[in-house]
């Protein structure tokens, strides 16, 4: 049976918990008419580059998909019918990809170093809530002479 990777991105202002209906939904389209769903991922709420629907951001979630081409059709057709989902791609693959996919694999790259954790350069006045050595740093003002009252 074909392989098919299909991405869809819902609107952002609805829940996660109605994104996993949807998801539900299209995996009941592709069951009813003979598929099977290989792997879900839900990538969560981003950004989109551009702006689709006045939306801003916008919950993606990945399906992995075997079954005829004509259960992909349908599925493909209930998404173009919802208003809930913002635009979807599927691509027929020869294989699915081993493991979790590249989005789920930058999210878990724990082994960085955070900003706070690096102490590398030393300490910043400016942040590091030293303030001797911040106001140490910035200049005084030149003295300006007083303006001369006509009275005197």
């Amino acid at each position: 049976m074909p392989c098919y990777e299909c991405v869809f991105i819902a609107r952002q202002d609805i829940s996660a918990a109605q994104t996993e209906g949807l998801t539900e939904t299209f995996s009941q389209v592709i069951t009813e008419n003979g598929g099977s769903i290989a792997n879900v991922e839900s990538w969560g709420l981003r950004s989109l580059t551009y702006r689709i629907k006045k939306n801003r951001k916008g919950h993606y979630v990945l399906m992995n998909i075997e079954a005829p081409a004509p259960a992909v059709h349908e599925m493909e057709r209930q998404m173009r019918i919802n208003e809930d989902v913002l635009r979807f791609m599927t691509l027929r693959l020869d294989a699915f990809e081993e493991g979790p996919s590249a989005m789920v694999r930058n999210k878990d790259r724990d082994d960085r170093p955070r900003r706070s954790d690096r102490n590398d350069r030393g300490p910043r006045p400016d942040r590091d809530g030293d303030q001797a050595a911040a106001t140490a740093a910035i200049p005084a003002p030149a003295a300006t002479p007083a303006p001369a009252s006509e009275g005197e």
